[in-house]
């Protein structure tokens, strides 16, 4: 393949709206393709990258010759393929079903992209508990091998989104690997050896929109929508404070099980603090029942736009699909800071590969110099 001069184009695998890409796309790197198999997710992904190509297919099922095209047409000298698959498998509140969700093995449809390709970068993203699963045997280990075999240098860590400026408690597991020598994750903005920086608020992102009440789409700002509650929680969140949750309620408004000594789920029916960080978003992230997703002072939880500015996506970003849709397609995103604070690193690891000369030849075992 004759690529053109210096450039990291991305094929973003399992892409969702575009989170990875967003954050890869401001850090500089172009985004060539994306495949999901979630229709809402592949139009939101297409609204926001004009100059991409999307793949509505599901990768289990997808020829690798399928990328071919879209490969050649972006025609840049290094390519960075993307993969942050489904992480509901790998989930707390999953451990009893992985192994029988078919989504535990998705790692190994994409190796099959990456021994055709070659990729020089590679990302994947998921929750922590992904590499603990069948630690020796499981998907994460069996990938990590067949990089090493394929003479890839490989890094891993659980890493704090909060160290890149991300406004969320949100854990995650990266993966990043060079064929063109030792690459590391990068570290973070904020992070525990420089204690003098503040970690990113609520306030601090969505402290900037205009209220709104619950079941309302307010008339300028963009998706600034909020689900309707019913009777019995709009009681609920009228009687929680500011950070607070059900123990500030009388025992009129408690669910029944609660009124039974049940002390589980301790985030539902909760509000955010405006001077803190949020916990990490799930797909529910737009209703009051499902975590603690209240807004901090307004009468209704989150917004679908303030969900998203929490996970860092830009104000113009847009999603496609209904409520529940969209907040499914935000609580599965990568943030955005995080994926740009990566695509920072690898793009600056590519420019001093290829002013170096160094030329990933993918039939050979290492790379050599011209």
């Amino acid at each position: 393949m004759n690529r053109k001069a210096f450039g990291v184009g991305v094929i973003d695998f399992f892409s969702g709206c575009g989170g990875t890409s967003a954050g890869l796309r401001k850090a500089g790197l172009k985004i060539v393709l994306g495949i999901d198999n979630d229709p809402d997710a592949g139009y939101s992904f297409a609204a926001n990258f004009p100059e991409s190509q999307m793949l509505r297919r599901d990768v289990r099922y997808l020829e690798t010759a399928a990328i071919n095209d879209a490969i050649m047409a972006a025609n840049e000298p290094f390519l960075l393929f993307s993969a942050c698959a489904p992480c509901q498998p790998f989930s707390k509140q999953r451990r009893g079903r992985r192994a029988q969700d078919p989504r535990a093995n998705l790692l190994s449809q994409f190796t099959r992209f990456i021994r055709r390709y070659r990729p020089e970068y590679i990302l994947v993203e998921n929750v922590p508990g992904f590499q603990s699963l069948s630690a020796d045997q499981g998907p994460f280990a069996k990938f990590q091998k067949a990089l090493t075999d394929m003479k890839y240098e490989v890094d891993t860590g659980v890493v704090d989104c909060r160290h890149y400026g991300v406004p969320q408690q949100r854990n995650r597991l990266i993966l990043l690997a060079s064929a063109l020598g030792p690459i590391r994750i990068p570290p973070g903005t904020f992070s525990p050896d420089k204690p003098h920086a503040s970690f990113a608020t609520v306030r601090d992102w969505i402290g900037h929109l205009p209220p709104i009440v619950a079941g309302e789409t307010h008339p300028v700002v963009p998706l600034h929508r909020a689900a309707g509650l019913s009777s019995l929680n709009l009681q609920r969140i009228r009687a929680t404070p500011e950070g607070g949750g059900r123990e500030h309620w009388p025992r009129r408004l408690l669910a029944q099980c609660h009124r039974g000594g049940y002390d589980g789920h301790i985030d539902v029916y909760s509000r955010l603090s405006w001077d803190g960080s949020a916990p990490g978003l799930t797909t529910r992230c737009i209703s009051f029942s499902n975590g603690r997703f209240g807004h901090p002072d307004q009468d209704r939880a989150l917004s679908v736009r303030e969900a998203a500015l929490i996970q860092t996506f830009p104000l113009d970003f847009h999603f496609i699909g209904s409520l529940n849709s969209m907040a499914r397609q935000i609580g599965n995103a990568v943030p955005v800071l995080l994926a740009e604070a990566i695509g920072a690193a690898v793009l600056k690891h590519a420019a001093k590969r290829y002013r170096a000369r160094q030329v990933w030849h993918p039939s050979r075992s290492t790379v050599q110099e011209t």
